[in-house]
Formats: C-alpha cells, sequence, structure tokens
C-alpha cells in the first residue's frame, strides 16, 4: 500500500510553534519529491514548502521563507515540516503529498503531486 499518514497539528497561540510530520509506507521516500501545502477555508490550495528526492533541495513559499523548515529522516522514511513563530494567517489544513522523482524538476504546486495524505488541521489564535 502507498500510504502518507500527517500527525501533529493542533491549536496554537501567535508566535508559537508546531512540528508536522509525514510518515510513508509502501515506498521509499528517497525516490520521490515531498511537499507540504496547505488550504484554508475560500482559497485555494498553495505550496508551502517541497524538497526533492534526488538532490535534497528544498523551496519555501515567501510568506513562510524564515519561519518554516522542512527536512527528512530516511530511516524513519519521514518527512517534517517545523513551524516556528506562527501567524493566525497559517491556519489551515495542512497536507503531505509526493511524487516520483523525473528528469525534470516538479514545480511545489498540487498539480504535481501524485499522493496525498488525509491532511492535519493547523489553527494559529489567541
Amino acid at each position: 500500500q502507498v500510504q502518507l499518514v500527517e500527525s501533529g497539528g493542533g491549536l496554537v497561540q501567535p508566535g508559537g510553534s508546531l512540528r508536522l510530520s509525514c510518515a510513508a509506507s509502501g515506498f521509499t521516500l528517497d525516490y520521490y519529491d515531498i511537499g507540504w501545502f496547505r488550504q484554508a477555508p475560500g482559497k485555494e490550495r498553495e505550496g508551502v514548502s517541497c524538497i526533492s528526492g534526488s538532490f535534497g533541495s528544498t523551496y519555501y513559499a515567501d510568506s513562510v521563507k524564515g519561519r518554516f523548515t522542512i527536512s527528512r529522516d530516511n530511516a524513519k522514511n519521514t518527512v517534517y515540516l517545523q513551524m516556528n513563530v506562527l501567524e493566525p494567517e497559517d491556519t489551515a489544513v495542512y497536507y503531505c503529498a509526493a511524487v516520483r522523482i523525473s528528469a525534470v524538476q516538479h514545480w511545489c504546486t498540487e498539480y504535481e503531486y501524485d499522493h496525498w495524505g488525509q491532511g492535519t488541521q493547523v489553527t494559529v489564535s489567541s
């Protein structure tokens, strides 16, 4: 089975931190590009951060650059998203997604990704 399971979401005050985890099963993340996406009510899904499975290069949306960090633990077949200095605008359902690597690098956009987790809710509110 190919499965991605997110965890780590919850309610946090502005300025707080959360670490999201994306555990993969049925395939090894070494051969996949991994992305974190989020969708708030009334807004389209956007790419937050992506990491290349071939070279390890990373992408961050301008809105989270300097606050969020994406990383992987190959031994655990898990990808993380460390979120610091959270803002109310970060409130959304966060999804982990994967796509097999190819000769052409994938853009950090939902249309490029094949496998998706079910999402985890992140709420930033005082």
